[in-house]
């Protein structure tokens, strides 16, 4: 499993805003430079996160994007998920009956079960955990 591009994206540009600290604004030219993110798909990648309500967004002179809560109470999962939707390690490992052999096979809850686990482990981690990291180095 890979999560996409964008996603990437996502997760680089949130931590960058959880990095400025609380209240403080970044344009999107200022965060698309400094993290080698091209424009338009930016400014694609903002919006979702600000339909999700993890973004703030405001234009003009003094404008610029926040993050709309503080960063312990923004999940990765949260963020990965508003962009490439829910975690899918596969299909029988979500949904019942898309899988001609999910009665008999072995590797249904192995599948289940790292999903979970990996599902768990995205929304265990916040942005706040990165800050910490950070400042204890």
């Amino acid at each position: 499993m890979q999560i996409t591009r964008q996603a990437d994206y996502a997760v680089r540009a949130v931590l960058y805003l959880a990095r400025l600290g609380r209240g403080n604004r970044a344009a999107t030219s200022q965060i698309a430079e400094e993290q080698h993110i091209p424009p338009s798909f930016l400014a694609k990648i903002i919006s979702q996160l600000s339909i999700a309500g993890l973004l703030n967004t405001s234009r003009g002179a003094r404008g610029g994007v926040t993050l709309a809560r503080k960063p312990e109470d923004i999940s990765l999962l949260e963020v990965v998920e508003a962009i490439d939707g829910p975690i899918r390690l596969n299909e029988c490992a979500h949904a019942d009956g898309m899988c001609a052999f999910a009665d008999d096979c072995p590797l249904v809850p192995i599948w289940q079960d790292a999903q979970s686990d990996l599902v768990r482990r995205l929304k265990n981690t916040n942005f706040g955990q990165f800050l910490e990291e950070k400042s204890a180095a």
